[in-house]
């Protein structure tokens, strides 16, 4: 590690700690009241018995247990469900439309998702990310055909996708892009321009007091969407308490235990302290930050080793009129050097509980907390003898994304209004407000020498040898693709039923088993399908 890593690392430390120290007054006090409570807890689970039993527990009340539970509701309507969810309503963590993008991520206009090789654009994720998509919009559509959702005007709407890019290599990257994806059926009315007159008339207020002799160029489809994931779980979550599922809104899962083939799910009601156990045959961990630590309490194997690096952030926000009219997309550009990809800048028209906005940013930042309201000691909890070496490998691997941290957290307000000027040249700091993002927590998976550890980034569904727990893990696309991940998770948990369920499946999700990428003909009946009963043709 060179003299100038070791500095950040140590800045990098420095600001973790500062954290705590902002976020409890006394550190020793704190954890005082946390061991005290701990030993209580610990007494009180020992005597805790069983209360009631269920064939599937649901850890979280977000995106992820909303879908799974919805689908298994198709494929079993006898089984029965409960939701376990530590705050009190629903996706208000990672699901809650401030605490994400927003974006139906389909690879439309996210350049992370078309990196350059050896001089040649790589599509192969983006055409697995369009596809993951697509699978969303049909089993939202089949949900709405069945009355389980109700409004798709709630959740999702159309905006189109915009690729920016800035100065001659950035320009030339993005034209080799659109040429290679124009190509494809998966992208549909793809356009591209280099010409000034039409980025004004595309993005009147980013063009407003642009000095174009910086050359800029943009791709751009009508056929992105904007997506509120809190609204499509709440409504998951209506029809899921209606059909019977018992939701324990304020009840925190602290420990999970075997019990023969079965699980012991031990929760904790957060308002009157007191512990209840409920048995299940099945448990889905979609506690977001929290998940990995609740594989670990229940012994899954399967993430030894694992550690998880949170990553924080923010926004800037408008809701001045003038200028929400001025700008019509969800527009991206390219990502810091070192940045991660969550960080990718981009400016955004948001559509939440019927009111249009604007979004800038993320801004990453850097908290200890696994959750956004989670605790300063998360990080520090997380650390095992068995992840250590993780740890220290990202560490001394990941020198651009210290860097970037260090130099995200240093920001304030009127810095952050500069950058958000490299897409609005006229911002003016009155017309914006800081919003805190959600919190993200990066997989770090253990590696050989001599890496030691790999920071991930992306989705990972994890689960047992058995197949009778899972959980996922990391971050974007998380939200967007949930549908094609939670057919995964079926898949390696539920194989037995899986030939008896096919049917059904491919009911709820027309394009199973079948890559669209070479199927324009079902594409193109999906697509149509989908934008009728979504109402996006609007």
């Amino acid at each position: 590690m060179t003299h100038c890593q070791v500095v950040l690392v140590q800045r990098w430390q420095r600001g973790a700690l500062s954290a705590i120290n902002q976020g409890v007054d006394r550190a020793d006090g704190y954890l005082f009241s946390i061991r005290r409570g701990n030993n209580t807890v610990s007494s009180a689970k020992k005597t805790a018995q069983v209360v009631d039993e269920v064939d599937v527990a649901l850890i979280g009340a977000g995106i992820m247990s909303a879908t799974l539970g919805a689908m298994l509701r198709e494929l079993e309507p006898s089984w029965t469900q409960m939701i376990f969810e530590r705050l009190d309503g629903p996706a208000l963590e990672s699901s809650s439309p401030w605490n994400n993008a927003g974006t139906g991520h389909s690879a439309l206009c996210e350049l992370n998702y078309t990196p350059e090789k050896n001089g040649r654009i790589d599509i192969s994720k983006a055409l697995g990310i369009n596809e993951k998509f697509q699978k969303s919009r049909q089993f939202w559509s089949h949900q709405l055909n069945n009355g389980i959702l109700t409004d798709p005007s709630e959740f999702i709407n159309p905006v189109p996708h915009v690729s920016f890019a800035q100065g001659e290599i950035q320009v030339d990257y993005l034209k080799r892009r659109y040429d290679v994806l124009s190509e494809k059926h998966m992208f549909p009315g793809m356009q591209f321009s280099a010409d000034d007159s039409v980025f004004a008339e595309k993005l009147p207020l980013m063009a407003k007091g642009r000095d174009f002799s910086n050359k800029v160029a943009i791709s751009w489809t009508d056929a992105g969407t904007d997506v509120n994931f809190g609204a499509l779980t709440k409504q998951f979550l209506t029809a899921a308490k209606a059909s019977g599922t018992e939701i324990r809104y304020g009840h925190e899962v602290i420990d999970i235990k075997r019990d023969g083939s079965a699980w012991k799910v031990y929760s904790k009601n957060k308002h009157t302290d007191d512990i209840t156990v409920v048995k299940a045959k099945f448990v889905f961990v979609g506690a977001g930050g929290y998940a990995l630590d609740l594989l670990r309490k229940a012994k899954v194997k399967e993430v030894a080793g694992y550690a998880g690096f949170p990553v924080s952030g923010l926004w800037l926000r408008s809701k001045n009129p003038e200028l929400v009219e001025q700008h019509q997309a969800k527009v991206y550009g390219k990502a810091a050097v070192g940045a991660p990809p969550m960080s990718v800048p981009h400016l955004d028209t948001r559509v939440i509980d019927g009111e249009k906005g604007l979004l800038f940013g993320p801004y990453g930042g850097w908290s200890p907390k696994f959750l956004k309201k989670g605790s300063y000691l998360d990080l520090f909890k997380s650390i095992r003898p068995d992840n250590i070496t993780s740890y220290l490998g990202v560490a001394v691997q990941e020198f651009g994304l210290t860097k970037y941290l260090v130099d995200e957290v240093r920001k304030d307000f009127s810095d952050r209004v500069e950058a958000l000027r490299e897409y609005v040249p006229e911002a003016k700091e009155s017309d914006w407000e800081t919003v805190v993002a959600g919190q993200r927590v990066q997989v770090i998976k253990p590696a050989g020498a001599p890496q030691f550890g790999s920071l991930e980034f992306g989705t990972t569904l994890v689960n047992n040898q058995e197949g009778n727990i899972a959980g996922l893990l990391g971050a974007s696309p998380g939200a967007s693709i949930t549908p094609a991940v939670m057919l995964e998770l079926l898949e390696r948990c539920f194989g037995e039923h899986m030939i008896d369920w096919a049917d059904k499946i491919r009911e709820m999700v027309p394009s199973y088993g079948i890559k669209l990428r070479n199927d324009k003909k079902l594409y193109d009946e999906m697509w149509e399908y989908t934008q009728k009963t979504l109402k996006l043709d609007r």
